[in-house]
């Protein structure tokens, strides 16, 4: 009975090593491909980095016309240092919930409103949640409320960043237009809560005024200390929320990923490499 069964044995072997080497081989290969590819992610990303950083950077140009909105991109456009006149709508400020290095509070998102009649949501600054609870709750606009506003005046001028709006759902929460609590900022939403039309698919977040910390990331000191003082006054946080606190960070973590990936086809090269050794030794001792 042994004797009868025994030649099978090595065939079976043989077959079951051919089958494992070749699941190594579509391993290996699949986990050199996912290297080379988070290497390509790398580039991609360096290169994303090198160019925002020249946005930010750079003198700011005027903002996009609203001929030039439906190209806008985040490839060609977020995070561009831009320029804008108009005439803010303060009244139809609205908060957004955020967390920033200051603590937890809100974004005040104001329209801006261009010589065109068109607006541009504006991120303000930061504002405590103590603060933002002082707030009044925003009006509705009417349908000609920007040509009117820009007609009346005064015009501002302020620059800051362009950013691309937002998702309506940020940590697991999701905007509630109708309660008027926001966590996330979508333009769109936004705009049809405020009932504004004409306006821009993307948002800015105002610079830090002359004498006002650039922004938190660059300026390395007391965050308590960029806070304006508390109170009903002219000087509170509501009349001038802090600006200039845009974090521009992107995580980086491709090369540890090549490395990884790379290490596991290594990896199970080796076992392959160890495997064929070791059927090749019994052959020989087993001719």
């Amino acid at each position: 009975m042994m004797n009868s069964q025994s030649p099978a044995l090595p065939a079976r072997t043989r077959a079951l090593r051919v089958v494992l080497l070749a699941i190594a081989s579509l391993l290996c290969a699949g986990f050199f491909a996912l290297g080379t590819w988070q290497v390509y992610r790398l580039q991609w990303k360096l290169a994303l980095i090198e160019r925002v950083t020249q946005r930010v950077h750079a003198e700011p140009d005027f903002v996009p016309p609203a001929s030039h909105w439906p190209q806008i991109s985040a490839a060609s456009d977020e995070y561009r240092h831009v320029v804008l006149n108009g005439v803010l709508l303060y009244e139809l400020s609205t908060k957004v919930q955020a967390v920033t290095g200051l603590g937890s509070g809100f974004w005040l998102m104001t329209p801006l409103c261009q010589a065109d009649g068109t607006a541009i949501l504006v991120n303000r600054g930061f504002v405590t949640a103590q603060a933002g609870k002082q707030l009044p709750a925003p009006a509705r606009a009417s349908a000609d409320a920007c040509r009117t506003a820009a007609a009346a005046g005064p015009a501002v001028q302020l620059t800051g960043l362009l950013r691309l709006s937002e998702t309506g759902r940020a940590f697991l929460r999701q905007n509630d237009a109708a309660s008027g609590r926001w966590y996330a900022r979508d333009v769109a939403a936004l705009s049809n809560a405020l009932g504004l039309l004409q306006v821009a698919p993307f948002f800015v977040d105002a610079d830090a005024p002359d004498g006002q910390p650039p922004a938190l990331r660059q300026s390395g000191g007391d965050a308590e200390a960029l806070l304006p003082s508390q109170g009903n006054g002219a000087g509170s946080s509501i009349e001038h929320p802090v600006a200039g606190l845009t974090v521009i960070s992107f995580p980086n973590n491709h090369l540890v990923y090549a490395l990884t990936w790379y290490g596991l086809a290594l990896m199970v090269a080796g076992i392959s490499w160890w495997m064929s050794r070791d059927a090749r030794r019994w052959h020989r001792a087993n001719p």
